[in-house]
């Protein structure tokens, strides 16, 4: 009855955490961290290597359609190869975690960086994919016509890259809340 009573007073800050838990939340940290690299560099690399060319009467006149065409696009193989390279660097800090699972200092750097890089790759895919709508749909006020059924190819491969890219920002939110969470399990004045 003490116990219940001592929690409902505020004292649930004193409630003993099992000893590996944050050793747990820091290798799926890095696990996660493993499985952003690999959508951001997939995006990044799909997206860049995305080309389709269409002959128009005769063979010697073409049309043709690359990434670069389209700004948006170029943002965003900029932002996920920056994202890619950001994950890469933060390694080294995550198996520091699991080694050091009281470290608080590096774990709120993390933090800060993971939601510039989480607002980075949100605008980079967001911006790619309003480019990807508009080409799968066209709008009609404006007279765009839907391109993707002449350039299916194309229209299929930087849809696929978006894929990696929102896959890489779900991994972000996963990443900023098991940061919280183990934020929370240890005192503040450990650094």
């Amino acid at each position: 009855m003490t116990k219940a009573v001592r929690l409902e007073e505020g004292d649930a800050s004193k409630v003993p955490v099992p000893v590996g838990s944050n050793k747990a939340v820091s290798v799926m940290d890095l696990v996660s961290r493993l499985v952003g690299i690999t959508g951001t560099l997939g995006a990044a690399i799909a997206m860049g290597t995305n080309e389709q060319t269409l002959p128009f009467f005769t063979r010697f006149v073409t049309f043709s359609a690359e990434y670069d065409d389209f700004r948006s696009f170029r943002l965003f193989v900029i932002v996920n190869a920056i994202v890619c390279a950001y994950f890469v660097l933060s390694i080294p800090l995550s198996i520091v975690h699991i080694m050091r699972s009281k470290a608080r200092g590096t774990r709120i750097l993390l933090v800060i960086l993971d939601t510039i890089m989480l607002a980075l790759l949100t605008a980079g895919a967001s911006a790619a994919a309003s480019i990807v709508y508009l080409a799968h749909n066209g709008n009609s006020s404006t007279n765009w016509l839907p391109v993707c059924q002449q350039y299916g190819d194309f229209c299929q491969g930087a849809s696929g890259s978006l894929i990696g890219s929102f896959g890489a920002v779900v991994v972000f939110i996963l990443i900023i809340l098991l940061a919280a969470i183990a934020l929370s399990r240890h005192p503040k004045h450990v650094l």
